[in-house]
């Protein structure tokens, strides 16, 4: 019989990730606490958005804190985009 120690990550009473890797919980459990102060702080600026949207977006922003700083310090969409392999979507104006 084999003894495995799992460490659970939950988050708002719902378990978010389960892993074998302490170290991987304790970089997703501090992602969650960033997305949460994401929330919060775009909350506190005013911008109004449905709970899971918000979630959604913070989370995102946080699983990506590398690549947002890289743009909050000019590089352009397109490059952060390329380097991750990811498909550039081209929005079109209304009208």
């Amino acid at each position: 019989m084999a003894i495995t120690t799992q460490y659970v990550v939950s988050h708002k009473g719902v378990e978010k990730l389960v892993t074998t890797d302490k170290k991987a919980a304790d970089q997703y459990d501090k992602m969650l606490d960033v997305a949460d102060n994401l929330a919060i702080y775009l909350e506190a600026k005013g911008i109004k958005l449905e709970e899971s949207l918000a979630e959604e977006l913070s989370v995102m922003l946080a699983k990506n804190k590398d690549n947002v700083a890289k743009l909050l310090k000019g590089t352009a969409a397109d490059t952060i985009l390329s380097s991750e392999g990811a498909d550039v979507v081209k929005l079109k104006a209304n009208g």
